[in-house]
């Protein structure tokens, strides 16, 4: 399958410089760089261009995505990269050209209105999306995978991957919308996945494989110039991840955008090459899993935000987290809940960026850095605590329904500034679930139900409007609607992870 093959081909040709793994990788994805390349060029020899170069970097950057399950996601957020960088070119160079080309007629020839209607558009709606919907867009209806196997490739539930898609062609649908072009999803689905990926010129593989394994002898210099300037913007791009600002707002702060700029270029300096392989604010889940093991905690190089991932594999114990709180690092080492953790002596309010990827020790080893970096150990105490309890109160509330034979579960979170969406799914399982997903996103420890020997098909959702709702009448209410379900404040003893500050 594709999900095993890429791995194979990138470790083998990253391995053993293998011309035919290579030209299997190029002959795999070509159609659908060149596709990506010709919506956002418009010509088809700039395409080509695009097309080489984007090999070009995949050559050059094999050794550190030899572990992917699969490229799609990178091979299309290069060749946006790569794109970017020949139009910026030319739009320095030939204005008035690029204008002309821009404005040119597309292919009278394609008989679909719609698509005639989407192709002009499709790139700048893709990019509207996160480079995870756009990943999962390209796999589904780019590359036409099944819903299996795109959650396979991606290492998520196929239900999620499912809602995923959906959501992710609703954004489209408004996006063409508001543009004048009405469809539904399922026609828009249709369209994109009949027409998005044209067939490259069949002389293009192989120049593309020549052109990586002779070293550039055989690509034109502004082929070269155009991988030189795309690994630019990419390098650039993954610094500048997690500042929280848009370009029209980056343009319009000025003096203090430059003060902002600055500081992630030196906080990018400032890392060590070693550590430059996990400290950078977008890291995810995949590329923990292939770090070097070591253990360390460092004030964050990221005062603007930055991510917490944990390794993609089965209870993995490897974190990488950067621009976190401490309560953050306590979580990752004693894999205890935020809302059962006190802090003896305060939280600590400094931001810090933590790895730790030892196979199977991770969790000690972090305990052990928490003390000597920061002086913080726990101990589990039995306290008495305020807690919300769950109670079933309506054993006949529309949203319990049988279970079912299928096993998935879900959770998904939209954050709308003062907003939050949430939506809770499981197939079959008991109502403790759901006490594990509310207290995640708690302050206060849930306990409960007292009756939890049933199963159940749940679903949920609700509108967090309110986020000073300290008695949750909002979250009570939908659960006592959908769910029958209550959450009554008690005091009990329960055990805590108490953390203090010690010399």
């Amino acid at each position: 399958m594709a999900e095993t093959n890429d791995r194979e081909l990138m470790r083998e040709y990253a391995d053993g410089d293998s011309e035919a793994a290579f030209a299997a990788l190029v002959q795999r994805h070509i159609n659908l760089v060149y596709s990506i390349a010709l919506r956002l060029v418009r010509n088809s020899p700039d395409a080509q261009d695009v097309t080489q170069a984007v090999f070009i970097i995949l050559a050059k950057k094999a050794a550190n995505l030899r572990d992917r399950a699969t490229l799609t996601g990178w091979l299309y957020e290069t060749t946006r990269f790569t794109a970017r960088e020949l139009l910026r070119k030319r739009a320095r160079q030939q204005a008035r050209e690029q204008e002309a080309y821009m404005s040119s007629n597309l292919d009278d020839a394609n008989p679909d209105e719609l698509w005639r209607q989407v192709e002009p558009l499709l790139e700048e709606a893709m990019s509207r999306l996160s480079e995870k919907d756009r990943t999962l867009i390209a796999l589904r209806f780019f590359e036409e995978k099944s819903g299996a196997e795109t959650a396979a490739l991606l290492g998520i539930k196929e239900f999620a991957a499912h809602k995923r898609t959906a959501r992710a062609l609703e954004k489209l649908r408004q996006f063409f919308a508001k543009r004048g072009v009405k469809s539904t999803t399922a026609i828009l689905a249709g369209a994109i996945s009949t027409h998005s990926v044209q067939a490259a010129p069949a002389a293009l593989a192989k120049s593309v494989t020549a052109g990586v394994f002779v070293k550039g002898a055989a690509t034109s210099t502004s082929t070269l110039t155009l991988v030189k300037g795309a690994l630019k913007i990419m390098a650039w791009t993954k610094m500048k991840t997690g500042i929280a600002v848009g370009v029209g707002i980056l343009l319009a702060a000025g003096t203090a955008t430059t003060i902002v700029v600055h500081q992630t270029k030196a906080a990018a300096m400032e890392a060590s090459d070693a550590d430059k392989t996990w400290r950078f604010p977008d890291i995810g889940s995949d590329t923990v899993e292939t770090l070097a093991p070591e253990v360390k905690i460092l004030p964050t190089l990221f005062p603007a935000g930055g991510n917490l991932a944990q390794g993609s594999g089965t209870n993995s114990d490897k974190f990488v987290g950067i621009s976190q709180p401490a309560i953050n690092i306590v979580w990752a080492a004693y894999n205890w809940p935020q809302s059962r953790v006190i802090f003896t002596d305060g939280e600590p309010t400094n931001r810090y960026d933590f790895i730790a990827t030892l196979n199977g020790a991770s969790r000690e080893a972090l305990k052990r850095e928490l003390k000597d970096k920061l002086g913080l150990v726990g101990r589990v105490e039995t306290k008495n605590m305020d807690v919300l309890q769950l109670e079933i109160v309506n054993p006949h509330a529309p949203g319990l329904q049988p279970p079912t034979q299928e096993t998935y579960s879900y959770m998904h979170s939209d954050d709308f500034l003062s907003e939050r969406r949430r939506e809770i799914k499981w197939a079959n399982g008991p109502l403790s679930k759901m006490r594990e997903f509310l207290e995640s996103g708690s302050k206060w420890p849930i306990i409960g139900p007292i009756d939890d020997t049933k199963h159940y098909s749940v679903d949920f959702t609700w509108t967090e409007k309110d986020p000073i709702d300290t008695e949750h009448k909002e979250l009570q209410a939908a659960l006592r609607d959908q769910l029958g379900l209550a959450l009554v404040q008690t005091n009990v003893p329960m055990e805590m992870l108490v953390v203090e500050k010690v010399k």
